[in-house]
Order: C-alpha cells, then structure tokens, then sequence
C-alpha cells in the first residue's frame, strides 16, 4: 500500500504530570504500613518476674502498635491515590489545526484517493461506505472532501429522498440494493438502511414490529454482502450537544446554510436524548465483526475529515497504479477547415 501519513486523533488526558508526582510521591498501601516489629511472647507470669521485666515488656508491646498503625496523613493520602485511580481522567481538546497543515495534508490524502479509486477499478473491487451520525456532525463535507478529486464514473454517492408510496410497500431493503456498487464502483451512501433505527424509530415513522425486525435482519443483511464480496466500512459521526448547537444557530443566519436545517433536524435536536438510546440500541444489535461501525469525533470538522480518509485508505489494500507520464500527440491539420462566424453563435454575457 502506499504510504499514507497518518494525522494522529489521540485525546490528551488532562493532569497526567499531576497524577504522575501523585504516584510518585504518594506511599502505596503496602508501603504506608510497615511491618509490625516481632516481639517474644510474653511468657506466662511466675512469682520470680520482677516489676522491670513487666514494664519493659509492655513498653515495647505499646512500640510495636504504634509502629504498625498508619498516622491520619497516611490514611488521607491512599484514600487520595485510591480515589484518582478509580475516577475517569478528563480529555482535553487538542489545538485546531492551522489551515495551511490542513490543506496540504488534505492534498496529499487526496491523491491516495485517486490511488485508491485506479486500484478499485483495476481490481474490480465493490465499496459501500456507510455515512451516519447525528445531524450538523459532518457527514456532508466529509464526503464531499473524498469525492471532489474522483471521478463520478467510480464513486458515487447515495443519497436519497423519503420513500414513496410504492417504495414504502417494498422490502425495506429493496430501494437501497438497486444503488449498491458493481465491480469497480464505490459508493459512499449519505445516510442509508440505518434510518430505521434512527429517525424513523425516533419519529414514529414506523411501527414497533418494522423496528424490531429491522434490528433482526439488518445484520443478517450486511453479512450477506459482505460474502457477497462487497467490502462494508461503516463510519458514525458524533458531536457534542454545545457544538451541535453552534453549527444550527450558524445555519440559521447564515442564507447559504438554510438548506441544511430541515425540519426533521430541528426535531432531532429537540428529542436529543431519544436519538442518543435510539443509536445505544442500534450499535447493540448492528456492530458486527464483519461489518463494525467506526465512530467519528466530529467536533473538529478539520481532524475528522483527515482522519475519515486516512481510515478508509488503510482499510483497503491497495497499489499505486499511477501511469508512466503522457505525452499528448501533435494536433491534427485543418485541412482546409474553415470555422464558422462566431456571430453566428449564441454565447453567454461576459457579466465579469
């Protein structure tokens, strides 16, 4: 395969050196109690004992307890340690990423694309990727950075309306078979099958029955494609509430953006909590081993277009199938051709 670089995601724990000299100079539970100091038993009083054998006895009995008794301090500092060990560290965020490392490292993930897409259509290969997640999380613009340096006649993209009256009186699979890909395609599908257990569960668009056989097949369903020799990559898109919240309130002020905010995504972000158990339960009964979802941190839209495509190169093996440079051959001769006026023709006002 070629090399792809990689643009590493990995959350920063937050405290690490905190936690760290915690450790460091925390005493341990073993090492806060040290070992009791071994004393002879006394033995059995006689009537030859005299007092200062039985005051330096309890003396040192007196010694050895204090010395095997932890001091408050101690107690405090493993209740500390202790208590840090089994509360989950924060994460912080990591910088945004500067524009100029973005576009150049996009570039450069852009050309393995083209890569990828001569290695799918010499090997005859069938990709369906999957695009899924809450609304304003980043789906569209992920795709459209994978899709703008290919070409339609390879990749295409899926992504369809409400289902008619005749579509709903269908298996509820059929509207999507006929847009999987044959041998040399990949289709990249803008929502797909999963809008059962999402939207249409959340909003009453089917009935209970229809969701719970949806949940029974669906698996069934993508591991008869995958033996099919369709290769499945599923990617979910997660967001947090606050930046969900920030990207709606830019839509709305902003004209170009209004297309975006559909009734149904207001709806979402009002059944927010609905959504979230409808997702827990899909992921329960849908994250196969042949077909498992890849969850997406979408709050950076930057990081997660990089890494989206990074992902999906090395899930495919591929080769670099660039052609020897070309050579364009000489024009042909006019032979006597003589173009037509160009007042004859009809062309748009220069407005610019």
């Amino acid at each position: 395969m070629s090399e792809v670089n990689t643009v590493q995601e990995e959350l920063v724990p937050q405290g690490d050196q905190a936690n760290t000299a915690v450790s460091a100079t925390a005493p341990t539970a073993d090492s806060a109690k040290p070992a009791p100091a071994k004393t002879a038993k006394p033995e059995a009083k006689t009537e030859g004992k005299n007092d200062v054998q039985q005051t330096s006895a309890k003396a040192s009995k007196g010694k050895a307890a204090k010395a095997a008794k932890p001091t408050a301090p101690e107690k405090q500092t493993d209740a500390a340690t202790r208590s840090n060990q089994s509360q989950a560290v924060p994460m912080t965020r990591k910088p945004p990423l500067k524009t100029k490392f973005y576009e150049e490292t996009l570039s450069k993930l852009q050309i393995e694309l083209v890569k990828l897409q001569e290695w799918i259509k010499f090997k005859k290969l069938k990709v369906v990727v999957l695009f899924e997640g809450r609304d304003a999380a980043g789906k569209g613009g992920t795709i459209k950075r994978i899709t703008e340096s290919l070409s339609p006649r390879v990749t295409r993209v899926a992504a369809l309306p409400a289902p008619t009256d005749r579509e709903q009186t269908q298996w509820y699979f059929q509207r999507y078979v006929q847009h999987l890909p044959a041998g040399g395609e990949m289709v990249l599908f803008d929502r797909s099958w999963y809008n059962r257990a999402g939207v249409e569960r959340v909003m009453g668009f089917c009935t209970e029955e229809e969701y719970r056989e949806f949940l029974r097949t669906c698996p069934e369903f993508e591991r008869m494609l995958v033996r099919s020799g369709i290769i499945l990559i599923k990617y979910w898109f997660s967001v947090s509430n606050e930046e969900q919240e920030r990207r709606f309130q830019k839509r709305i002020f902003h004209p170009e953006k209004h297309w975006k905010l559909s009734p149904m995504d207001l709806e979402s972000r009002a059944r927010w909590v609905e959504y979230s158990k409808a997702k827990d339960a899909m992921f329960a009964h849908t994250d196969i081993k042949q077909a498992p979802w890849y969850v997406v941190d979408g709050d950076d839209k930057k990081r997660a277009r990089l890494n989206v495509i990074t992902h999906l190169l090395n899930m495919i093996d591929y080769e670099d199938l660039t052609p020897e440079p070309i050579v364009l051959p000489p024009r042909q001769d006019e032979h006597g051709y003589v173009r037509p006026p160009l007042s004859d023709q009809t062309f748009i006002p220069e407005v610019y």
